[in-house]
């Protein structure tokens, strides 16, 4: 510096400080910019700059990490929570197997409505509809178990843990005791004080779908075919009933011929569970119609093939006994739909295209390569469109939202 001129260091000692007026003015025009305020409780700002102000960006992003999720969030208010929940499923699963599909099909009723906020868990009261009312909710299992371990959360730390985290906690632990993958979630979810019926009743596909609207239901929520088609595998528990399926063995969209895409030793195995009824002989018993079911399908005490009570209706428990051992969750499911033996008309529809061929073929192949996606897939599934910091509530009673001040 000893070699400048007195008017060079002047010259460059006012760049510098114009230089820090210009910074500092763009960093107060941006702190005090207009912002919105998206559903996963992020900031966007309606100004968009270039260069370093992106830098700012993100250090706005950071300081609203509060009303964002992120792992371990419960670490200083309720460092137990999730080892309660954990604890908690595998003692029931021991018991009662069967909670293991029903809360993963209550994870995507919840999550594949409006975001995972805990809707599907509210009861309908004066000022809410219940998503519970809806068709394809009908059969949903699994409230009583949430309810007792948010009853366990609520004595330990009283407001703090959302059924919304609870939720998808819940239902992580129970695709690891059911064989499947373990898979990082963050939390911070927040519950919502609104239920969705209407949308449930219309949105949730039928085990009766066709793939294109399949694919274009799942596209809609920004999933891929990859992660639809991994998705699926949770299909490889629980059960279903002949209800779902019993015209496929007997009036195939109204032929009067079972569906030839059906493995012909396993129709007649499925005509014994699944006695002929008036209404698999009915026209309206195709693709597309009678009652409404979802993935992943229902759960039950029931044993392989006993009746629910209709005996035209009996059960059909979709590991085939546990076919194949708890190792292969998932890939015994696509390994019977290249043999012609999926159940439902919309899971024997994945083999009906190329792209969805060819993953149902890589995921019957290659275990590892499924797990793996199908992990990817629930973590996206788990933190799809939810509510964070004031945009929800935190509900002590998970079928009731809190009062209104």
């Amino acid at each position: 510096m000893r070699y400048l001129g007195g008017y060079k260091i002047a010259l460059l000692t006012c760049s510098v400080i114009a230089l820090s007026i210009y910074i500092a003015f763009y960093r107060i025009e941006f702190g005090n910019g207009n912002f919105q305020e998206n559903r996963t409780g992020g900031k966007v700002s309606e100004k968009l700059f270039i260069g370093d102000d992106f830098m700012f960006m993100s250090i706005a992003e950071d300081i609203d990490r509060s009303h964002s999720l992120h792992y371990d969030y419960y670490r200083d208010s309720c460092p137990s929570a999730e080892k309660i929940i954990a604890k908690s499923i595998r003692d029931i699963y021991d018991v009662k197997p069967s909670v293991a599909p029903s809360l993963i099909r209550l994870l995507f009723h919840d999550c594949f409505i409006e975001g995972c906020d805990a809707s599907v868990l509210l009861d309908a009261d004066e000022a809410v509809t219940s998503e519970k009312e809806a068709s394809p909710n009908l059969s949903l299992k699994g409230f009583d178990v949430i309810d007792a371990i948010k009853s366990e959360l609520e004595n330990v730390c009283p407001g703090v843990v959302s059924c919304a985290d609870l939720l998808v906690l819940a239902a992580r632990e129970a695709v690891i005791v059911a064989g499947g993958p373990f898979y990082p979630l963050e939390t911070g979810r927040k519950d919502s004080a609104v239920a969705f019926k209407e949308i449930a009743q219309d949105q949730l596909p039928p085990p009766q779908a066709t793939l294109s609207v399949i694919l274009a239901s799942f596209a809609s929520r920004g999933f891929s075919v990859r992660e639809t088609v991994s998705l699926f595998g949770a299909h490889s528990i629980g059960v279903t009933h002949c209800t779902f399926f019993e015209s496929r063995l007997y009036n195939f969209s109204g032929t009067g011929k079972p569906d030839p895409d059906l493995n012909p030793r396993l129709l007649e195995e499925l005509k014994t569970k699944c006695p002929f009824s008036v209404s698999a002989s009915s026209p309206s018993a195709s693709p597309g119609a009678g009652l409404v079911s979802s993935l992943p399908a229902s759960d039950s005490e029931n044993s392989y093939g006993e009746s629910s009570g209709n005996r035209n209706d009996g059960e059909i428990d979709l590991s085939y006994n546990n076919e194949g051992g708890d190792e292969n969750f998932g890939t015994r499911y696509y390994k019977r739909l290249m043999e012609k033996k999926g159940l439902l008309f919309s899971d024997q529809q994945l083999m009906g295209s190329e792209e969805t061929e060819l993953w149902v073929r890589a995921y019957a192949s290659d275990p590892s390569l499924f797990r793996r996606d199908f992990a990817m897939s629930m973590m996206k599934l788990s933190s799809y469109h939810v509510l964070t910091g004031p945009l929800g509530q935190v509900r002590t009673t998970c079928s009731k939202v809190l009062p209104r001040n």
